[in-house]
């Protein structure tokens, strides 16, 4: 089993949500049980269908690579429930609330597109796919559990990096680190008082009796916009706050006063209530940005990189002081994380253009001059970068790598103590496969264990 438990591992944690479209032609099926868990065609071909996605051709084995995938993964995730491993309801939704974002980021927010695409609205997606995070997580979880206690000695990772053939060193590309202060502009009072006017007198035709969603429709300044500013039903959490400690304490039917947020005004009704969920529809009005309002926080971030520069105040410093508090980078001393390996190194081809062309020149310490960039709702920013390491190609060492050495010795390690506990674990769990896979390799592995 140890031969294959690399693939198993590697098959099973890069897969992410399963291909909707997919999902939608499968006719489903059991094909297996592990302990009470059950294993489901669709399950299989799903991740075979995003592989496709991803990588093109496929192994000839690869449908009994899959089920030998599963199976460890219903493994995890049975023993996750004998040891009453419990995942929250709102650890489940803040993880399909950042899976929809990412989806809508790309759509520009645009979730009449995102229906249209899936053939689902954002919460119908959601209600579909969250037992399958769920499950995700609890698999996860247990993994994570089972090798809490494994950490890695300076020696350690000696002896991995030795063991490692000369020939077969990876060769890093130059990589940056950068940090960031982003800053978003605020409304003049005239734009802001202006925007509570309108949003004053569209309260003022609901009361006189005008329909809420041909209004939403006419008004609102959100992709709800279309379909009369439903949001649909949604868990605590889901708004910013002045939205929910509003829409919460409405009576069904009843339309809330002016809420004001970041986002501007908002006008909410409550269509439904069912335990801790909501239903609500609103109108967003938002004061509109100037050129002046944009010139304005041009020139203050000019300022604050002149009082860096000046040793007035560090650049942590000064990102506490004059950063937005909703990015990543803002608790982490403004360095920015590379999504991709969840640390603070970027390869250039990594990085987005604007980014890259900014820095290319730059030296390590250097701070940019002030560029527009745009949020994930499309609502323009500023931000200064700072330039805080270039490091230039080179083949792996210890001097210059040493953290990401100790962090593949650590997850050499760690995957090891996994298969030993699948190896044990195995033995006290009831395995049954159907005849369709039963015949696999892969899968006999598990079957005679």
């Amino acid at each position: 089993m140890k031969g294959s438990m690399k693939t198993l591992f590697a098959c099973l944690f890069i897969l992410g949500f399963a291909s909707f479209a997919a999902q939608a032609q499968v006719v489903d099926k059991v094909i297996g049980t592990v302990g009470g868990e059950y294993i489901l065609l669709s399950d299989v071909l799903e991740q075979k269908a995003k592989l496709e996605a991803q990588q093109g051709t496929l192994p000839e084995n690869i449908d009994c690579i899959l089920v030998e995938s599963e199976i460890s993964r219903k493994l995890l995730i049975n023993q996750a429930k004998l040891d009453s491993i419990l995942i929250s309801e709102d650890e489940i939704q803040t993880q399909l609330n950042a899976r929809v974002d990412q989806i809508l980021a790309y759509m520009n927010g645009d979730e009449q597109q995102f229906q249209d695409y899936y053939g689902q609205s954002v919460n119908e997606f959601k209600a579909l796919f969250r037992e399958d995070i769920e499950a995700q997580m609890l698999a996860e979880r247990m993994r994570a559990q089972i090798a809490m206690d494994i950490k890695v000695t300076p020696s350690e990772v000696n002896e991995f990096f030795a063991g490692i053939p000369t020939d077969s060193l990876p060769y890093f590309n130059s990589e940056v680190e950068i940090g960031e202060i982003v800053v978003s502009p605020k409304v003049n009072k005239e734009e802001r008082l202006k925007a509570q006017e309108k949003a004053k007198g569209i309260l003022d035709k609901l009361t006189a009796g005008e329909d809420f969603a041909e209004l939403a429709k006419s008004n609102s300044m959100d992709g709800s916009a279309r379909i009369g500013g439903d949001l649909g039903w949604t868990k605590r959490g889901s708004f910013v706050p002045e939205f929910e400690a509003s829409a919460y304490n409405l009576e069904e039917m009843e339309i809330s006063d002016l809420v004001e947020s970041e986002f501007g005004f908002h006008i909410i009704q409550l269509l439904e209530r069912r335990g801790n969920s909501i239903h609500t529809r609103h109108i967003l009005i938002k004061p509109d940005i100037t050129d002046e309002d944009l010139k304005k926080t041009e020139r203050e971030l000019n300022e604050v990189k002149r009082l860096v520069y000046a040793d007035s105040i560090t650049f942590s410093a000064a990102v506490k002081e004059y950063g937005s508090d909703k990015e990543q980078s803002y608790n982490n001393d403004g360095r920015m994380m590379n999504p991709q390996t969840q640390n603070t190194f970027f390869q250039m081809n990594e990085l987005d253009p604007d980014i890259f062309f900014t820095i290319d020149t730059m030296k390590v310490g250097e701070l940019s001059n002030p560029f527009q960039i745009y949020d994930m709702r499309g609502e323009v920013q500023y931000k200064v970068i700072q330039l805080q390491s270039r490091t230039d190609p080179h083949t792996a060492n210890l001097l210059q790598d040493y953290s990401k050495i100790q962090a593949a010795a650590g997850d050499k390690k760690r995957n090891e103590f996994i298969n030993e506990w699948v190896e044990q674990t195995i033995k006290d769990t009831f395995i049954e496969i159907k005849s369709d896979f039963e015949s696999c390799p892969e899968v006999q592995r598990w079957i005679s264990e």
